[in-house]
């Protein structure tokens, strides 16, 4: 049977449409397996560098810090309430700070706390290079080390503030970066009951919880013994950071909760 013109292109576009819907579907088999992985690298490429926020721990234990940048007025008051109720904390402190007030600083080291370190300039530490960043960490570094004898690997970023190159520059540096997952809000002065409420009734208050206070805050010295009274009635043990976190092998989840391999 002969096949006219009109029907010879009616078959080519058939051909032509099975081809492109044969394609369609081997696409779809065999894309599936293949492009998860291409996914998968761009988002690693992409991924973002995280400071330690909270620990993943069995133990009922939290940490108490305090950031140390302005004043020292209740400084010593706290160390007593510290020492009446046997809690270790640790002291982040700004290079400024520790040569203004270096009795405070070995009065902190000798009563067994954490000396942490938050920088030179208390500057906005994204903003910077790698470079600048190592040397803000490592001038109140080396005012400690000839202060106490004691290299701090702690960092906490002033404002909470960081990107990928500060992750790296701290670890560069030797440190390990710290935030917090438990805001006191003691910088507001919103009160003594307000910081002991914000605190003892956090919603993501649990085991491993970092928390954060401030030494020249108005309302934190008054707030402090009633602070450690509601943890403790809660079941926790307040320990200083460096015994709380990992300092071996770990990995971080996407909320900054470090994990031990």
């Amino acid at each position: 049977m002969e096949i006219d013109n009109e029907d010879r292109e009616k078959l080519r576009f058939f051909i032509k449409t099975g081809i492109v819907v044969l394609s369609f579907l081997v696409l779809c088999a065999f894309g599936a397996k293949y492009i998860p992985k291409a996914l998968t690298v761009t988002k690693m490429a992409n991924a973002k560098e995280l400071p330690i926020y909270c620990v993943n721990c069995k133990e009922k234990k939290v940490a108490l810090s305090f950031d140390a940048a302005w004043g020292n007025e209740d400084t010593a008051d706290i160390l007593k309430i510290l020492d009446k109720n046997n809690v270790k904390v640790t002291f982040f402190m700004t290079g400024g700070w520790v040569e203004k007030y270096p009795d405070d600083v070995k009065a902190i080291a000798a009563a067994g706390h954490d000396l942490g370190n938050h920088s030179e300039n208390h500057k906005h530490m994204s903003q910077l290079s790698k470079e600048q960043s190592i040397e803000e960490i490592m001038k109140p570094h080396k005012k400690v080390k000839e202060l106490t004898g004691i290299d701090m690997n702690l960092f906490r970023p002033p404002y909470g503030d960081y990107n990928n190159t500060l992750i790296q520059a701290t670890r560069e540096a030797g440190y390990h970066c710290i935030q917090w997952d438990i805001d006191s809000l003691d910088w507001k002065d919103y009160g003594v009951e307000s910081i002991v409420k914000t605190v003892v009734n956090h919603k993501h208050l649990g085991n491993g919880s970092i928390i954060l206070c401030h030494n020249g805050a108005k309302f934190t010295k008054d707030a402090l013994e009633s602070m450690i009274t509601g943890l403790k009635e809660k079941g926790y043990e307040i320990v200083p950071i460096s015994q709380l976190i990992y300092t071996g092998e770990y990995y971080m989840d996407h909320e900054g909760r470090q994990f031990e391999k």
